[in-house]
């Protein structure tokens, strides 16, 4: 095929120049019948196959091909035939001679017929995508896999990105919470995939069975919810870019932080960065787009959301609550009750009868012992031999002064020491640490060595005033003779010669 060039050198000798066809042919050296196209044409026509090429070799095995490609619809995605591994099991299960190329060409040419194409959608203000992805960091400087919710507003491509220590229903809500507040408002309507977070089941005709937890977020936003076709990603791209993109631009090299806040302040920090680069083909930035989608935000509800996860319980003989694979104190007199455990996504609060009976930091580790030492105090006073041996005190980190009473208490009472140890530990449950640890050390430093001391002793410096002892309870005080003062003992005080008068 001769290029354009050519055409154009050709046609102005032609009709401009005056010149025959047969003279043109002579001096470009072209066949006539080509320069009788070239005059016809003003570029090149291009070459269209009238029929199909022949495969003498292939054409007999394309049934064959067909077969295994169809098969591999069937395969996981890693296992599926390539187009070199195709022409190997011809050419040694089928005796094919032919040569790879065109093996190749049948392959893409079959591949790309099955290749989704799909149709520009555009995105109103006021809507917005929703979606998990995973990285890994370093948290507190433990290597852990992080899971970071994505809410994107397509309409203006603005990001917001949160992560957590896993996936669950709680990081679900506390993703939308977060992500509500930092926008200023609720979209018009979120678009999910099928997690099954917020889908508890998906019916015959298309139609969702909402989670309970779902439902209560739902209905106290009241956004629209909407959900993309099962194994159909391309739905709500826009996300599943936000999802890469963090992962790319946010998350790599491998993020460094001491807790998840302080990560978290980070990931929204460079959330606000983005708004001032401009995304797509757009001359406007993020945030020049993004007032028109925080214009058509609903506003945020009166009310407040708990973005937990509320479950039912019970107690155990050990005063325990398991909530997902972990094991939560309570104070002993719940024992055998009926609870109801809120799991937030940094704590875990256990209510009885509507009152909160108990708040511990979040574990997120399996089969992990959680408790509050205090919790189990009013069962010890009554068994006090347990003391040693209690699970819920063994990493209790005290002020020393704690174990030097208790030393004291059990050298002088025995077993009645012990007991009065535990009386001394349970202030702990109406006073703080420090005003506690401050009376156990007054009361040995006067060797007043008692409950009742301690607690006289932290009463009087919460109440500011001087403490007032019944030291005849102490008979291992040392005794001190106090002279009562006389009148006489002031003369002392007065001028006793005549020029001390006068001066």
């Amino acid at each position: 095929m001769y290029a354009v060039e050519v055409y154009a050198a050709v046609r102005r000798f032609v009709f401009i120049e005056g010149k025959s066809r047969r003279e043109a042919a002579r001096v470009f050296g072209l066949n006539r019948e080509t320069v009788a196209k070239m005059c016809r044409f003003s570029l090149p026509p291009g070459y269209t196959r009238r029929k199909p090429v022949a495969k003498p070799k292939l054409g007999p095995l394309l049934p064959v091909v067909d077969a295994i490609l169809e098969a591999d619809r069937e395969a996981p995605v890693k296992q599926r035939h390539t187009a070199q591994r195709i022409f190997e099991r011809l050419r040694d299960e089928h005796g094919f001679g032919g040569g790879y190329t065109v093996v190749k060409d049948y392959v893409r040419l079959c591949r790309g017929r099955e290749r989704e194409t799909f149709v520009p959608l555009a995105h109103p203000p006021g809507h917005a995508q929703v979606d998990f992805g995973e990285a890994v960091g370093i948290i507190g400087g433990v290597r852990c896999k992080m899971h970071f919710f994505c809410m994107d507003l397509p309409q203006s491509d603005a990001p917001f990105v949160k992560a957590y220590p896993a996936e669950t229903t709680e990081a679900f809500l506390d993703g939308h919470v977060s992500a509500f507040a930092f926008f200023g408002g609720v979209p018009q309507s979120i678009l999910y995939d099928n997690t099954t977070i917020a889908v508890a089941k998906i019916c015959g005709d298309g139609k969702r069975e909402r989670t309970r937890a779902f439902t209560g977020l739902v209905s106290h936003y009241l956004f629209a919810d909407r959900f993309g076709r099962p194994g159909k990603g391309n739905d709500k791209g826009k996300v599943e870019g936000l999802v890469k993109h963090a992962r790319s631009r946010f998350m790599t090299p491998i993020p460094q932080a001491a807790s998840f806040d302080a990560f978290n302040a980070e990931l929204l920090e460079r959330c606000r960065a983005r708004q001032g680069e401009c995304a797509g083909r757009h001359a406007e930035t993020i945030g020049e787009r993004l007032v028109a989608d925080q214009a058509a935000l609903r506003a945020l509800p009166a009310g407040t959301f708990e973005p937990c996860e509320t479950r039912s319980a019970r107690v155990s003989s050990t005063a325990l609550v398991r909530y997902r694979t972990n094991d939560y104190s309570v104070p002993t007199r719940y024992g055998f009750q009926d609870v109801v455990v809120k799991g937030f996504v940094d704590e875990v609060v256990i209510l009885c009868g509507g009152d909160e009976i108990s708040r511990h930091p979040r574990s997120y580790g399996t089969g992990v012992f959680v408790a509050d030492p205090l919790h189990y105090l009013a069962l010890l006073e009554t068994k006090p031999g347990a003391l040693d041996q209690a699970a819920a005190l063994q990493d209790w980190n005290l002020p020393q002064v704690f174990q030097h009473l208790r030393h004291l208490l059990e050298a002088r009472m025995g077993n009645r020491g012990k007991r009065e140890f535990i009386q001394v530990l349970r202030l702990l449950e109406a006073m703080p640490m420090e005003i506690v640890t401050f009376a156990v050390g007054q009361a040995i430093q006067i060797g007043a060595i008692g409950f009742d001391a301690v607690k006289q002793i932290a009463l009087a410096r919460i109440e500011r005033r001087a403490p007032r002892l019944d030291l005849a309870a102490y008979p291992h005080l040392p005794k001190m003779d106090v002279r009562t003062t006389r009148a006489a003992d002031y003369a002392a005080l007065v001028p006793q010669t005549p020029q001390e008068l006068v001066l």
